[in-house]
């Protein structure tokens, strides 16, 4: 449900929480949007004060209810040392980021919150890069800030004299830019209502050494990639090159541990040799890039869906949505989330040799170190018995490094 919480500086906050949620825990969420510790906050439902251990519920708040904060600043003692170990810098940033990550990270039904309102910011508190916690911190203050004085430009027309010409000039331009804006996304829904879809990535049929794969074909990267497991199961591992070894950088990075110089690919009922960076990217089988394309006079033709090879002796069609596994589907639809720093290659990737650095233009997230072995497997299926999504049980458990019992909490807390 959706509560609206408004602060003693008359700066209004929306919050998407459960009705089983309890005050603790949203004041934890209002520390975050407001920069108010929780040892200062007081909320008040109907005038009378909540406990930090009542839920919404037992309180009779309900969707679209408003609650009001009031701000202390009388601390003593530990409380005091405690509120200042979580309280924020003017610029939204955290006093103490380790205390702070730790603090949120503590409670598993925040953390749930969090994956569900703001991700990203749930992604860098359950990693290990406190810079990059205290920037997403500073920008959702700053992202705030701009809300709070477009809200109070509005409230301002809203009550504007309406003998003010300025006044009214500003509002006769705000309707006509609504306007504009909603005229403009009706036109798309009935011209162009593909836009509002999702985009299937590209892929084709191949098969590397003989093992058929699944192969994406991006234009955009500049070689040809294939993970470290996909090159030992097509039986080539064994042909890798540590000379050149490199790492590939990010959001986080990625190994890279060699180099296949040459090996068969078979495309339509045609061989072609076929040259590889082998990375350490368990997420990512196979990556057809620009550095074949090129090599093989490939043509994308989006007209008829095909890649053609060889310069149209061989065309094979792009694959449908329901041909492609459901794990590539899920890493791209939600990238800025993908776990695993190779989730998805990035265009231009750039490969270079004896350890120097690689450069890709785009970038992706880091993933923990976390060992997914068939211990790990086995724990997944435990947890997906009990009702849970796959991708939901592989996140709980990276974020608590494995821990199934505490996997399982979050699960059931979320």
């Amino acid at each position: 449900m959706r509560i609206t919480v408004m602060t003693a500086g008359e700066q209004i906050i929306t919050l998407d929480v459960d009705s089983q949620e309890t005050v603790e825990n949203v004041k934890a969420l209002l520390e975050v949007e407001s920069n108010v510790p929780i040892q200062q906050q007081q909320l008040l439902y109907n005038g009378n004060e909540m406990g930090n251990s009542d839920k919404l519920s037992a309180l009779g708040v309900k969707d679209d209810d408003l609650l009001m904060m009031m701000v202390s600043n009388a601390s003593s003692g530990a409380t005091s040392a405690a509120g200042n170990d979580l309280g924020m810098n003017p610029d939204g940033s955290a006093l103490n980021p380790s205390a702070f990550q730790q603090h949120i990270r503590g409670d598993s039904n925040l953390m749930g919150q969090l994956f569900q309102n703001d991700p990203e910011l749930a992604q860098v508190i359950s990693g290990s890069d406190l810079n990059k916690l205290q920037d997403v911190l500073r920008a959702r203050h700053r992202q705030r800030s701009v809300l709070q004085r477009q809200k109070e430009e509005e409230l301002a027309l809203l009550y504007a004299d309406p003998f003010d010409v300025e006044a009214q000039k500003k509002i006769e331009a705000a309707i006509r830019q609504q306007k504009g804006i909603d005229e403009n996304w009706e036109a798309a829904l009935e011209h162009n209502p593909e836009g509002f879809a999702r985009v299937i990535m590209l892929y084709v049929d191949m098969e590397v050494n003989g093992v058929p794969l699944k192969a994406f074909v991006d234009s955009g990267a500049q070689s040809t990639i294939i993970s470290k497991s996909c090159a030992e199961r097509c039986g080539l591992l064994r042909l890798m090159d540590q000379r050149y070894k490199g790492i590939a950088h990010g959001v986080g990075q990625s190994e890279i541990l060699g180099r296949i110089h040459v090996a068969p690919i078979k495309i339509g009922n045609n061989f072609y040799p076929c040259s590889f960076v082998v990375l350490d990217s368990p997420n990512m089988e196979f990556l057809f890039g620009l550095d074949m394309l090129r090599k093989h006079q490939c043509t994308i033709d989006l007209k008829e869906n095909v890649m053609t090879v060889g310069g149209g002796e061989v065309s094979v069609p792009f694959l449908q949505e329901k041909d492609i596994p459901s794990r590539f589907l899920d890493e791209e639809r939600v990238p800025n989330d993908a776990s695993s720093s190779g989730a998805t290659v990035p265009s231009g990737f750039t490969e270079k040799k004896n350890n120097t650095v690689a450069n890709p233009t785009s970038q992706q997230p880091k993933r923990q170190n976390t060992s997914e072995g068939p211990e790990f497997e086995a724990k997944i299926a435990k947890l997906v018995e009990l009702g849970f999504s796959r991708d939901a049980v592989i996140q709980a458990l990276r974020l608590f490094e494995g821990n199934e019992e505490q996997a399982a909490g979050f699960l059931f807390g979320g």
